[in-house]
């Protein structure tokens, strides 16, 4: 295992100076790899192996929501394609200079954008995410080491031999983004252990994988922790918008975490509102769990148990809960939310400038669907995660937040 760091450290020093248009190259080279097996159809290689994982795990049980993280087709492939040559297409944030200011003594002080060094992505389930962290620790200059889940370990591998190829034939150094061949908890306990060689571990997926490599790790973790997304329907809202959120929101993909959990709704609109969503139990499938007032206007809704309020469904369940105002909403999300993703339906000025500024998420919005808050969707390419830990990063981390500032200082013979 510290071989495998040490490699990667090499190749992140090797990386660092690399400029713009090497690693666009690389970026290109893999975008192109990924349309031609798009292209190739069912009987590429990679997609061979995808189905040979999407078997496995509907053998073992998993549920319709994450089998769905782990699918891939030519479409998604050729969605992969465009997110890395968007990552392509994006400013270099290495070597930007900040705040270059003279000092009274003559230094000329400011800083200077660096890459962070290796990176530690410790997910499960969505193959994507390989090309996704490899992508966007490339063109900001680190070295990744991948350790995905065994459910998607064919995929994976796969994906990692075409980015590394393509990595190699544009000269960049291939131990740059390498992946974890080992899938168990002792291989992950060792390599967030390894200070001196890892910089950064971002662990994402499930609570308890994030809790482990928390618990563990003797090196920095960013939490990419679980998506517990609230929308609050005002009083003075536009109910056909609102039902539109919801849709969108819980149905569209519910096994991602920025996926609607929770629905509250201000009183003196529930009958209504709830009336337009009880459509969708019939139409989609979807179960709601709710308070006395909900269960009592929607007869086909089961009553919540204490710790619906806070869960993570990821899958066509929706919590609901009938509050006083949003006073009674704010306190709500407040105590259940996950810092993730918040939303507000409402055409009332002030209450939506107050919902963005008290609500701690890493995302909130207004009159808009939870499932914004993705890096892709913000402009940011991809993502490598989504922060709900603040430190360094909040939020979707893109280039940036793959990277640090340095001092630097410019002298003529200053002494102090």
């Amino acid at each position: 295992m510290r071989a495998l760091g040490e490699r990667a450290r090499a190749a992140a020093r090797a990386l660092a100076p690399r400029g713009r248009a090497d690693k666009d190259r690389a970026l290109r080279l893999v975008a192109e790899r990924l349309r031609t097996v798009a292209a190739e159809g069912e009987r590429a290689s990679l997609l061979v192996e995808n189905a040979a994982d999407v078997a496995a795990a509907r053998a073992a049980g998993l549920s319709d929501a994450l089998v769905d993280r782990l699918v891939l087709t030519p479409a998604r492939l050729q969605a992969l394609a465009d997110a890395v040559l968007e990552i392509a297409s994006l400013d270099d944030p290495v070597g930007e200079i900040i705040g270059m200011r003279h000092r009274p003594n003559g230094l000329l002080i400011g800083q200077v954008r660096i890459p962070l060094g290796v990176i530690a992505m410790i997910y499960e389930s969505r193959p994507n995410v390989t090309v996704d962290a490899a992508a966007l620790c490339l063109k900001s200059g680190n070295a990744v080491i991948l350790r995905g889940g065994k459910e998607a370990a064919r995929s994976n591998a796969a994906l990692g031999a075409l980015v590394r190829d393509a990595i190699t034939e544009a000269g960049l150094p291939p131990d740059a983004v390498q992946i974890l061949p080992s899938l168990d908890r002792e291989a992950t306990k060792l390599l967030v252990g390894m200070t001196g060689l890892i910089d950064l571990a971002i662990p994402r997926g499930g609570e308890g994988l994030i809790r482990f490599v928390s618990e563990h790790a003797r090196v920095p973790v960013i939490q990419h922790y679980k998506g517990v997304c609230h929308l609050y329907v005002d009083a003075e809202a536009d109910l056909d918008l609102a039902l539109r959120l919801v849709e969108n929101g819980k149905l569209s993909r519910p096994g991602v975490c920025n996926a609607l959990e929770c629905l509250l709704v201000d009183e003196r609109v529930a009958a209504p509102l709830l009336a337009r969503v009880a459509t969708l139990v019939d139409t989609r499938g979807l179960e709601l769990r709710g308070d006395e007032a909900t269960c009592a206007l929607v007869p086909a809704a089961r009553r919540a148990a204490d710790d619906d309020y806070g869960a993570e469904f990821l899958a066509p369940i929706l919590a609901v809960r009938v509050v006083r105002g949003l006073d009674d909403a704010l306190d709500h999300i407040a105590r259940y939310g996950s810092n993730h993703t918040e939303a507000i339906c409402t055409t009332r000025y002030d209450h939506a400038q107050r919902f963005l500024r008290e609500v701690d998420a890493s995302c909130v919005l207004v009159n808009a669907s939870t499932r914004f808050n993705d890096g892709g969707e913000l402009g940011l390419g991809a993502e490598i995660g989504i922060s709900t830990t603040k430190l360094h990063a909040y939020g979707p981390m893109g280039l940036t937040s793959l990277t640090t500032l340095k001092w630097i200082a410019h002298g003529d013979g200053q002494v102090r």
